[in-house]
């Protein structure tokens, strides 16, 4: 499988991006974090602020596979960017990979990405939703696309989406490394 995008934007959960990229580098993904806030620096909902690897309009998407947004307040600032939303379609409708946790899925919502769909959200945003049917689980896999709960289920979210680069015996050594059970 080819490269992952991570999309940062001000307001951003950091339990979710933090370890989504954590848990990902560390199974060797080639995963790169992409600010949609126009700078490097991206600040999250809690102060953290997180220098991204590239801005959003630097990079020729082709190469990548899956792509992932995570949470939080910043969902909106998600949201309201046309280019991610119009790539988010896009790679969508050519099958590839797309993942969001927390508030996140609500993006997809909006530019119907979850329309047929099994999905799940953090408590509150199921509205947000559109066309999808949304689940009261942790995680939800259908098909192409990737939902996650929240925060608390952020190092299961990560796992879930390493089940595409490696094999099981893997994940399993490198959650035994994380003391992960």
């Amino acid at each position: 499988m080819g490269k992952a995008a991570l999309f940062l934007a001000t307001g951003f959960e950091e339990i979710e991006a933090l370890s989504i990229i954590d848990v990902l580098r560390r199974g060797g993904v080639d995963l790169d974090t992409i600010s949609v806030s126009g700078m490097e620096d991206v600040e999250g909902a809690h102060g953290v602020i997180v220098k991204s690897d590239a801005l959003f309009f630097s990079i020729d998407y082709t190469e990548y596979e899956l792509f992932i947004l995570p949470g939080g307040p910043g969902t909106e600032n998600l949201g309201k960017h046309e280019g991610l939303c119009e790539l988010l379609v896009k790679v969508h409708q050519e099958g590839k990979k797309v993942a969001a946790i927390c508030a996140a899925p609500s993006v997809l919502g909006q530019n119907g990405i979850l329309e047929g769909k099994m999905a799940t959200c953090y408590p509150g945003n199921e509205e947000a939703l559109k066309g999808a049917h949304v689940l009261d689980q942790e995680i939800v896999r259908d098909g192409n696309i990737i939902t996650g709960k929240g925060p608390g289920v952020s190092l299961k979210f990560a796992f879930e989406l390493l089940k595409d680069y490696l094999e099981p015996s893997a994940i399993d050594k490198l959650a035994h490394r994380m003391i992960i059970n």
